[in-house]
């Protein structure tokens, strides 16, 4: 590992000035992703500075009914909010699916939005990569890629995004809060990652040395039925094959609302805007779930090895939203 210096923000201001004082800078919470990167010379910033200890932890209600995650806010702590729980439970589920109790316990709220792909290309400093060396080219196009995208990819990079979180986070539109020299403001998720395009290194749509502060999620109504489901290749903990986060809100049979987002499918979660405006306002079935999730799909590329990711897509938004479908008779 490269040496760095370390430096401990006693406050936000003083956490800003430390990234804007040059070099290469990382913010550092719980270290789950970022410090793994840096013991394998992917990542070699010049200084980190320690936000865990400044006031961002805590879940609390946003004055329009909506909960805001506090940046530093473990992810045991937000699986186990009784209020996440009750109002979100997609997420609440995402978390639990997506590490170890352990990790859980370290992972942050605004770690677990930055952490990098796991593409091994990536993950691998001998090999090529257009996200750790621009220019470098892409690995896993003609190499081992059966895990990789099969939406909005480029030539320039085929990995996935490797959150659970964020993924339940896209169906609920949450909205990332940050802070910067110049002040504070936010982004909604549908924006907060760029287009992976011809520079994949270019991750987020954050201003440069921005700090988030927290994570807002809109206000849901008490009849929206929501859960996470996720296919990975071994029962233990491991990143998505093809995740769903889903919401439905049903009304006699009829779909009054509807929420749908993938993970393991893109380089980041993705929206399933085109399923989700072909079943709003329509009756609740299976049939019309799979032809949604088939015209969402229609714009998928799968690449040499990973066609499969097509089928097991269609079949997990069928099966999610069916479900939630059912539970409104319950």
């Amino acid at each position: 590992m490269k040496e760095f210096a370390y430096r401990r923000a006693t406050d936000i201001d003083e956490a800003l000035r430390l990234a804007a004082a040059g070099g290469d800078t990382r913010f550092l919470g719980g270290g789950t992703n970022l410090v793994d990167l840096m013991k394998n010379g992917v990542e070699a910033p010049e200084r980190l500075i320690d936000v865990r200890f400044l006031p961002l932890a805590g879940i609390s209600e946003t004055s329009g009914g909506g909960m805001l995650l506090g940046a530093t806010t473990t992810n045991s702590d937000i699986a186990a909010h009784p209020d996440i729980r009750r109002r979100y439970p997609a997420l609440s589920q995402a978390i639990l699916a997506g590490a170890s109790g352990q990790l859980r316990n370290m992972a942050t709220a605004a770690g677990n939005l930055l952490q990098r792909t796991r593409c091994g290309y990536f993950a691998d400093p001998s090999e090529p990569c257009n996200r750790r060396a621009p220019g470098s080219g892409c690995g896993a196009l003609a190499g081992e890629h059966h895990n990789h995208a099969i939406l909005d990819w480029s030539p320039s990079c085929v990995a996935t995004h490797p959150s659970d979180m964020a993924v339940a986070l896209a169906a609920f539109d949450a909205h990332v809060r940050y802070q910067t020299m110049e002040g504070a403001g936010a982004l909604p998720l549908s924006r907060f990652y760029l287009p992976v395009g011809d520079s994949p290194h270019e991750e987020t749509a954050l201003p440069v040395h921005a700090l988030i502060t927290g994570i807002a999620l809109p206000s849901v109504t008490p009849t929206l039925r929501s859960r996470y489901r996720k296919v990975r290749e071994r029962a233990s903990y491991a990143f998505a094959t093809v995740s769903v986060a889903a919401a439905l809100e049903v009304l006699e049979g009829r779909i009054l609302d509807v929420r749908i987002a993938l993970g393991g499918v893109a380089s980041q979660p993705w929206r399933a805007r085109v399923a989700e405006d072909m079943v709003r306002d329509a009756a609740a079935d299976a049939e019309l779930f799979r032809a949604a999730a088939d015209a969402e799909l229609s714009a998928a590329r799968p690449l040499r090895d990973n066609a499969y990711k097509v089928t097991l897509a269609r079949n997990l938004i069928t099966t999610v939203l069916t479900e939630l479908a059912a539970s409104e008779r319950l």
